[in-house]
């Protein structure tokens, strides 16, 4: 099982996420490309310590949204849209590729991951960017409009799941904002170890719903991300579940 984290998620002298102590921690890094966070500098930072890590670096791309952190839903047309995401990940690539490195997958954050779940034509923008800028691979939730749109178009996809996130029924997640869509440190320590190791999750209303994921996510701006994470990583090393890249 793969543990992937949000990573880069600050600009300028705003620091948001713990990149240092996380990538000693995860194995796949989801780096922000500059339209939700990230800077330059950021991202240039975090792809020399991935690489050094031996930790995967993903293109987490965004709608163009600093002033929101990319958590608000914006209506884009798609040949712009594919144009953005290829362009995000085109900058990420400068920066990985001369640490040694490469952007192995692309993961789309916020607004523009639960957009492109649902929504077929925004979902196929996002595929043909990452087609676009030559990158293979799409981590996304399994069964969602992305799911489908990337490997339509020819793509490999990963089936992502989340450890610090609440579930509906259907297997979507709690929107943020409504009780359950966050849930405490211990929550997300035992939801990850039945994710990995039962493929399945408790949902809100206390339903078992069954969730296909080869990639487990910690939220990296969260106050507790570290300490998640770590334990995470920890609690599937005694059980014997190896904890590998994906990509």
């Amino acid at each position: 099982m793969d543990l992937n984290a949000d990573l880069g998620e600050g600009f300028g002298r705003w620091e948001l996420t713990d990149d240092d102590a996380l990538l000693r921690i995860v194995t796949s890094a989801n780096v922000a490309c500059g339209f939700h966070a990230g800077d330059p500098a950021t991202l240039r930072r975090v792809c020399e310590l991935a690489a050094a890590a031996g930790v995967r670096i993903g293109a987490q791309v965004s709608y163009r949204d600093l002033a929101g952190f990319g958590r608000r839903e914006m209506d884009v047309p798609p040949d712009e849209l594919a144009a953005e995401v290829a362009y995000q990940i085109g900058a990420l690539r400068v920066f990985a590729e001369a640490a040694g490195s490469h952007v192995a997958y692309v993961k789309p954050h916020g607004a523009l991951y639960h957009r492109a779940g649902r929504d077929p034509v925004q979902a196929a923008a996002v595929a043909e960017g990452a087609r676009l800028a030559g990158v293979g691979l799409v981590l996304t939730q399994r069964g969602s409009e992305l799911d489908r749109a990337a490997a339509g178009a020819g793509l490999r996809v990963a089936g992502e799941a989340f450890a610090d996130r609440g579930y509906l029924r259907d297997g979507r997640l709690v929107p943020r904002g409504r009780p359950g869509a966050l849930l405490a440190p211990d929550a997300a320590v035992a939801q990850a170890i039945d994710l990995a190791a039962n493929g399945e999750v408790t949902a809100a209303d206390g339903t078992r719903t069954t969730v296909a994921a080869e990639s487990i996510c910690v939220h990296g701006d969260g106050p507790d991300a570290v300490a998640v994470a770590a334990a995470i990583r920890a609690a599937l090393d005694e059980r014997g579940i190896d904890v590998e890249a994906f990509s």
